[in-house]
């Protein structure tokens, strides 16, 4: 058995030890429209500005507004002889969430990975285009190291946007943590 002590540095060790060694690295994105008539992406990439800073854009023109009901589907696949399912894979009624969001964690976390970075922040109806600009990889590497750890690893953020049921676009992003 570990004393109260051993513990702590046990505690302590390991975290810094997986501060020291974890890193994420973005690897790919795609954006899809499934409904090019509703919306459709301006721009959807990644830039790497220097070696140190790196960061992920994507624009969408929302067509038909004002848009009163949106849920997001959102998985998170680990690259296991093919993507397998990893950790989350949760639907999320999106204009309850931006109205309580304390009342779902899980959403609050895969929130917090670009909500600095967007202008998705009040709730429906949205009647102007989606933004997510500049959400830089040392953002994504707190959240996955230091909020949450996660296993090193390839992993795809894979995330359905429905409108009115209808799934209309979906985003994948794909990230190595090594």
């Amino acid at each position: 058995m570990f004393s109260p002590v051993r513990l702590v540095q046990l505690s302590i060790f390991l975290y810094s030890f997986h501060q020291a060694v974890c890193k994420v690295e973005f690897a790919n994105i795609k954006c899809v429209t499934l409904d090019p008539e509703f919306a459709d992406f301006d721009y959807c990439y990644l830039k790497a500005v220097s070696r140190t800073y790196k960061y992920l854009s994507l624009r969408v023109k929302l067509l038909e507004t004002p848009i009163t009901k949106i849920k997001i589907n959102v998985a998170i696949l680990q690259r296991l002889n093919g993507y397998k399912p990893f950790l989350y894979n949760v639907t999320i009624d999106a204009c309850k969430f931006y109205k309580n969001q304390k009342s779902n964690p899980i959403a609050r976390y895969l929130y917090s990975f670009f909500k600095d970075y967007s202008n998705i922040n009040h709730s429906c109806p949205y009647d102007h285009d989606i933004i997510v600009e500049k959400l830089p990889i040392s953002h994504v590497n707190t959240q996955v190291t230091k909020v949450l750890p996660v296993p090193h690893g390839d992993y795809l953020f894979h995330s359905n946007w429905y409108a009115y049921d209808i799934n209309r676009a979906i985003v994948d992003v794909y990230a190595t943590i090594s």
